[in-house]
């Protein structure tokens, strides 16, 4: 390891037995790009409790951190990551419902938690069927598809302050915009988010969701390995068109490659770095800008050492 965490890993085995510690973790299992090197230290805590403790632990002795979920937008260093992760998904991952609202923890996946709306018979989230994401990482960048977003349903988060504290946020204090939110920024880690949902029919429900499912298998890259749109929409053009439009459809830097599926996606075909991802975006974003005089910005975040 590049940075020493002994007394992080002595305090979480000493006080949160339950939470998992991993050292020299390979980025490539936990990102849905499957790319990147290693962590020196991951920690998946049990609950929110132990997450309070280590997190509260963290801030006292100012140690680095950076928190991942699901991993569904991230691109990860080739040279790794020298900043302790603090992986939420496998155990805060609990949906309840209650009436016309769900409530659920920031590592339920939002396929499990649209699955639930619609077992409910409640609409509203059926966007969502197809996004490869956790919860908080939905709201922390309002995620969205097919006309709606995260922003449209959210009615409260549940956080963990920078300073340790639990708090609940009103979605109106996030500052949900496209693709951002005030949590991006000021760090908090979100615990659970409260949906405000509407009685529906089932069928129905069911039945969109069916459509978009299929809208996705067939116009989506979804047999390799991606983060989703890698750019956002630039006002008034579709990211998709500009890049076919550039003629760069199907083209490739070592093992990544613009999707001829779908150019808006690029693909690890089978043994892309990083790197590889990094220079054809940068690849696609100049080619569009001499083109088309329009400049692409990325929703992937890159994490990890420069």
């Amino acid at each position: 390891m590049m940075n020493d965490y002994g007394q992080l890993i002595d305090f979480i085995n000493n006080n949160l037995p339950e939470t998992k510690i991993y050292l020299n973790e390979d980025m490539k299992n936990h990102n849905t790009f499957k790319t990147g090197g290693l962590a020196d230290l991951m920690i998946k805590p049990h609950n929110i409790f132990e997450l309070q403790r280590v997190m509260k632990y963290i801030a006292e002795e100012k140690i680095p951190y950076l928190v991942l979920g699901h991993g569904s937008n991230v691109l990860v260093s080739d040279k790794g990551i020298r900043e302790v992760v603090i992986k939420i998904e496998d155990n805060l991952n609990n949906i309840k419902v209650a009436g016309e609202k769900i409530e659920a923890d920031a590592g339920a996946l939002l396929t499990d938690v649209s699955q639930t709306a619609m077992e409910h018979s409640l609409t509203g989230f059926e966007f969502a069927c197809g996004i490869p994401g956790t919860m908080g990482g939905a709201v922390v960048m309002n995620a969205g598809a097919y006309g709606g977003e995260i922003k449209g349903v959210l009615e409260q988060v549940q956080v963990l302050t920078r300073e340790g504290e639990i708090i609940n946020r009103k979605a109106e204090e996030l500052n949900l915009g496209y693709r951002t939110s005030i949590i991006q920024t000021n760090g908090d880690i979100v615990l659970k988010a409260t949906l405000s949902l509407k009685k529906g029919v089932q069928e129905s429900i069911k039945n969109l969701m069916d459509e978009l499912t299929m809208r996705r298998e067939q116009n989506q890259p979804l047999d390799f390995p991606s983060a989703g749109s890698i750019f956002k929409r630039p006002a008034g053009y579709y990211t998709g068109k500009l890049i076919q439009d550039a003629d760069l459809r199907g083209y490739k830097i070592g093992g990544a490659q613009v999707s001829i599926k779908h150019a808006g996606f690029i693909i690890n075909t089978g043994n892309a770095t990083t790197g590889d991802i990094l220079r054809l975006i940068k690849h696609i974003q100049n080619e569009v800008h001499r083109l088309f005089h329009v400049k692409l910005e990325t929703e992937v975040r890159f994490i990890g050492e420069k």
